[in-house]
Protein backbone atom coordinates (compact mmCIF):
# COMPACT_ATOMS: atom_id res chain seq x y z
CA UNK A 1 0.00 0.00 0.00
CA UNK A 2 2.77 2.30 1.28
CA UNK A 3 4.90 1.67 -2.25
CA UNK A 4 1.25 2.50 -4.30
CA UNK A 5 0.78 6.05 -2.13
CA UNK A 6 4.49 6.84 -3.05
CA UNK A 7 4.08 5.90 -7.47
CA UNK A 8 1.02 7.84 -6.94
CA UNK A 9 2.47 10.79 -4.84
CA UNK A 10 5.38 10.78 -7.65
CA UNK A 11 2.60 10.73 -10.82
CA UNK A 12 0.99 13.43 -9.12
CA UNK A 13 3.91 15.74 -9.25
CA UNK A 14 4.83 15.10 -12.53
CA UNK A 15 2.02 15.83 -13.84
CA UNK A 16 1.21 19.03 -11.64
CA UNK A 17 4.12 20.30 -13.95
CA UNK A 18 2.75 19.62 -17.67
CA UNK A 19 1.40 21.70 -19.39
CA UNK A 20 2.43 24.58 -17.51
CA UNK A 21 5.75 25.62 -19.24
CA UNK A 22 6.01 28.47 -21.68
CA UNK A 23 2.18 29.13 -20.31
CA UNK A 24 1.37 32.32 -19.40
CA UNK A 25 -2.57 33.32 -18.28
CA UNK A 26 -3.87 35.41 -21.18
CA UNK A 27 -4.96 38.43 -19.29
CA UNK A 28 -0.80 38.61 -18.45
CA UNK A 29 0.20 38.46 -21.78
CA UNK A 30 -2.77 41.16 -22.54
CA UNK A 31 -1.20 43.61 -20.28
CA UNK A 32 2.07 43.09 -21.94
CA UNK A 33 0.63 43.82 -25.50
CA UNK A 34 -1.53 46.70 -23.60
CA UNK A 35 2.03 47.94 -22.87
CA UNK A 36 3.22 47.49 -26.53
CA UNK A 37 5.02 44.69 -26.43
CA UNK A 38 5.10 42.78 -29.64
CA UNK A 39 3.77 39.58 -29.47
CA UNK A 40 6.93 37.16 -30.62
CA UNK A 41 8.75 38.99 -27.99
CA UNK A 42 6.95 37.63 -25.54
CA UNK A 43 9.43 34.51 -23.10
CA UNK A 44 9.09 32.43 -20.43
CA UNK A 45 12.29 30.82 -18.86
CA UNK A 46 12.25 28.14 -16.39
CA UNK A 47 14.39 29.31 -13.41
CA UNK A 48 14.40 26.71 -10.66
CA UNK A 49 13.00 28.36 -7.28
CA UNK A 50 11.96 31.34 -9.02
CA UNK A 51 8.27 32.21 -10.30
CA UNK A 52 7.34 34.41 -12.44
CA UNK A 53 5.25 38.12 -11.24
CA UNK A 54 3.03 38.31 -12.74
CA UNK A 55 2.51 41.99 -11.67
CA UNK A 56 5.80 42.77 -13.06
CA UNK A 57 5.21 42.55 -16.55
CA UNK A 58 6.05 45.05 -18.93
CA UNK A 59 7.21 46.72 -22.07
CA UNK A 60 10.80 47.57 -22.55
CA UNK A 61 11.90 50.21 -24.79
CA UNK A 62 9.78 50.06 -27.92
CA UNK A 63 8.04 46.71 -27.96
CA UNK A 64 10.37 44.57 -25.87
CA UNK A 65 9.39 42.43 -23.03
CA UNK A 66 10.41 42.74 -19.42
CA UNK A 67 9.43 40.63 -16.38
CA UNK A 68 11.19 40.02 -12.86
CA UNK A 69 11.14 36.31 -11.51
CA UNK A 70 10.99 35.90 -7.77
CA UNK A 71 12.26 33.54 -5.00
CA UNK A 72 10.20 33.16 -1.53
CA UNK A 73 12.50 34.46 0.15
CA UNK A 74 12.75 38.07 -2.10
CA UNK A 75 15.44 37.15 -4.48
CA UNK A 76 14.90 38.76 -7.83
CA UNK A 77 16.31 38.47 -11.67
CA UNK A 78 15.43 40.10 -14.40
CA UNK A 79 13.69 38.79 -17.60
CA UNK A 80 14.53 41.62 -21.01
CA UNK A 81 14.07 40.91 -24.63
CA UNK A 82 14.26 43.35 -27.16
CA UNK A 83 14.94 43.70 -30.28
CA UNK A 84 18.77 43.84 -31.66
CA UNK A 85 21.64 42.38 -31.67
CA UNK A 86 24.67 41.78 -29.24
CA UNK A 87 28.16 40.59 -29.93
CA UNK A 88 31.71 40.66 -28.51
CA UNK A 89 32.11 44.39 -28.53
CA UNK A 90 28.49 45.26 -26.74
CA UNK A 91 29.30 42.56 -24.46
CA UNK A 92 32.13 44.75 -22.85
CA UNK A 93 30.83 47.94 -23.63
CA UNK A 94 27.12 47.86 -22.24
CA UNK A 95 26.38 47.81 -18.93
CA UNK A 96 24.73 44.99 -17.02
CA UNK A 97 21.01 45.57 -16.11
CA UNK A 98 20.39 47.02 -12.77
CA UNK A 99 24.19 47.80 -11.46
CA UNK A 100 24.06 51.30 -10.15
CA UNK A 101 25.80 53.39 -11.05
CA UNK A 102 26.50 52.01 -14.94
CA UNK A 103 29.26 50.61 -15.11
CA UNK A 104 30.91 48.47 -17.92
CA UNK A 105 30.80 44.79 -17.18
CA UNK A 106 34.37 43.40 -15.53
CA UNK A 107 34.19 39.95 -16.76
CA UNK A 108 32.45 39.41 -20.43
CA UNK A 109 32.77 35.48 -21.66
CA UNK A 110 31.47 34.08 -24.65
CA UNK A 111 30.06 30.42 -25.08
CA UNK A 112 27.70 28.39 -27.03
CA UNK A 113 24.90 30.04 -25.46
CA UNK A 114 25.54 33.66 -25.47
CA UNK A 115 27.23 36.41 -23.05
CA UNK A 116 28.27 35.81 -19.73
CA UNK A 117 28.77 39.16 -18.01
CA UNK A 118 29.51 40.17 -14.63
CA UNK A 119 30.55 43.59 -12.36
CA UNK A 120 29.03 45.38 -9.98
CA UNK A 121 27.78 42.82 -8.13
CA UNK A 122 25.45 41.57 -10.59
CA UNK A 123 25.74 38.97 -13.36
CA UNK A 124 23.87 38.24 -16.35
CA UNK A 125 23.56 35.73 -19.66
CA UNK A 126 22.27 37.47 -23.30
CA UNK A 127 21.44 34.86 -26.02
CA UNK A 128 20.30 35.98 -29.63
CA UNK A 129 17.80 34.73 -31.37
CA UNK A 130 16.75 35.85 -34.85
CA UNK A 131 16.19 39.26 -34.72
CA UNK A 132 16.38 39.90 -30.87
CA UNK A 133 18.27 38.83 -27.57
CA UNK A 134 17.46 37.20 -24.46
CA UNK A 135 18.23 39.30 -21.02
CA UNK A 136 18.54 37.35 -17.63
CA UNK A 137 20.01 39.30 -14.97
CA UNK A 138 20.45 39.23 -11.15
CA UNK A 139 22.68 40.18 -7.75
CA UNK A 140 25.82 37.42 -7.59
CA UNK A 141 24.04 36.43 -4.29
CA UNK A 142 20.46 35.92 -5.98
CA UNK A 143 21.16 33.29 -8.64
CA UNK A 144 24.14 31.18 -9.56
CA UNK A 145 25.81 31.73 -13.37
CA UNK A 146 24.99 27.86 -13.97
CA UNK A 147 20.84 29.18 -13.32
CA UNK A 148 21.35 32.00 -15.77
CA UNK A 149 22.78 29.78 -18.41
CA UNK A 150 20.77 27.22 -18.49
CA UNK A 151 17.51 29.38 -18.11
CA UNK A 152 18.46 31.77 -21.08
CA UNK A 153 19.44 28.24 -23.15
CA UNK A 154 16.36 27.15 -22.38
CA UNK A 155 13.84 30.38 -22.96
CA UNK A 156 11.14 29.69 -25.07
CA UNK A 157 8.12 32.44 -26.28
CA UNK A 158 4.95 32.01 -24.16
CA UNK A 159 1.80 30.86 -24.92
CA UNK A 160 -1.52 31.82 -24.01
CA UNK A 161 -4.19 30.33 -21.59
CA UNK A 162 -6.49 31.58 -24.15
CA UNK A 163 -8.21 33.68 -26.83
CA UNK A 164 -6.14 37.14 -27.00
CA UNK A 165 -8.21 40.07 -25.95
CA UNK A 166 -8.77 42.88 -28.81
CA UNK A 167 -6.63 45.64 -27.78
CA UNK A 168 -8.74 48.72 -26.95
CA UNK A 169 -8.75 51.28 -30.46
CA UNK A 170 -8.77 54.92 -30.29
CA UNK A 171 -12.27 56.56 -29.45
CA UNK A 172 -13.05 58.54 -32.46
CA UNK A 173 -14.42 61.84 -31.32
CA UNK A 174 -16.32 64.02 -33.77
CA UNK A 175 -15.18 67.43 -32.16
CA UNK A 176 -11.57 67.13 -33.49
CA UNK A 177 -11.08 69.49 -36.11
CA UNK A 178 -9.04 68.09 -38.52
CA UNK A 179 -6.54 71.38 -38.61
CA UNK A 180 -5.46 73.91 -36.06
CA UNK A 181 -4.39 73.36 -32.64
CA UNK A 182 -6.60 70.13 -32.05
CA UNK A 183 -8.90 71.92 -29.74
CA UNK A 184 -12.60 70.73 -29.27
CA UNK A 185 -15.19 72.59 -31.78
CA UNK A 186 -17.77 74.35 -29.08
CA UNK A 187 -19.94 76.32 -30.91
CA UNK A 188 -22.95 76.90 -29.16
CA UNK A 189 -26.21 76.33 -31.69
CA UNK A 190 -28.95 78.60 -31.85
CA UNK A 191 -30.64 78.96 -28.58
CA UNK A 192 -27.45 78.59 -26.16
Amino acid sequence: MGRILVTFLVMLAALSGCGSEGVLSQPVIDQARAHGVAPDLIYVVDLPGYELAEQSVGGIGEEGFGAFYVSPDGRRVELRVDRGSFSDGLCVDTPIAGVEPLTVPERCDHDEVGWYRQGGGRHEYTAIRGDHYIRLAGGLEDVDRGALKAAVAGARPATGTGTPSPLPSPVERGDLPTSGDGAPQNEAGSGG
